[in-house]
């Protein structure tokens, strides 16, 4: 997937720089496409048995809500999409554990990284805090929760785009039931018609 976004941003980037490019007009090929252009992600992979794997290129963790809110490791970061060319190698780094009710929340840079008129970072994790005590909440009541104290925290003025979204594992497990005593898992018969 990650490999996907590299080529698809890079195909974006390269379009771009040709329909911007003063060369258009002479027909040629621009020799550089818009080279300040990068993208930040990260990808999460929950697997069934609630373990989390991260590819992280220069994007901001998320916070895991469980009894309390920690920030989750991503491991050391890749290069943001578009900087720089993917390595051979993207190895997921296994970051956390999300368990049932156990909610994950990520966001953008814009989130930590707003301020206040005398310019104080947003405490987004002292926010998320404060949110968990009301614990349960839904993940729209969260987002809800920490959208309106970032809104009055830059008194309605953000300076870059904001995106939160929470990842919760309602899942309710079932333990596997024992085959009762006596019964036999047989085939059924195949159709006379196949």
């Amino acid at each position: 997937v990650l490999r996907r976004l590299d080529r698809a941003l890079a195909r974006h980037l390269r379009e771009r720089a040709r329909d911007e490019h003063p060369a258009v007009c002479a027909g040629r090929e621009p020799e550089h496409p818009a080279a300040e252009e990068f993208v930040t992600v990260l990808l999460l992979e929950i697997r069934p048995d609630g373990q989390v794997y991260a590819l992280n290129c220069g994007h901001p963790g998320p916070y895991r809500i469980a009894h309390r809110v920690e920030p989750v490791p991503v491991g050391d970061p890749l290069p943001p999409l578009g900087a720089f060319p993917l390595p051979a190698e993207l190895p997921a780094y296994p970051c956390t554990r999300l368990m049932t009710g156990e909610a994950l929340f990520l966001h953008t840079d814009g989130a930590e990284d707003a301020r206040d008129p005398a310019g104080r970072f947003f405490a987004l994790e002292r926010v998320l805090t404060e949110a968990a005590r009301d614990a349960p909440l839904s993940p729209a009541a969260l987002i809800h929760r920490v959208h309106g104290a970032l809104l009055r925290h830059t008194r309605g003025r953000l300076a870059d785009d904001v995106a939160l979204l929470v990842v919760r594992d309602d899942r309710v497990r079932v333990p596997a039931q024992p085959a009762e005593p006596g019964l036999r898992r047989t085939r059924p018969a195949p159709s006379p018609h196949c």
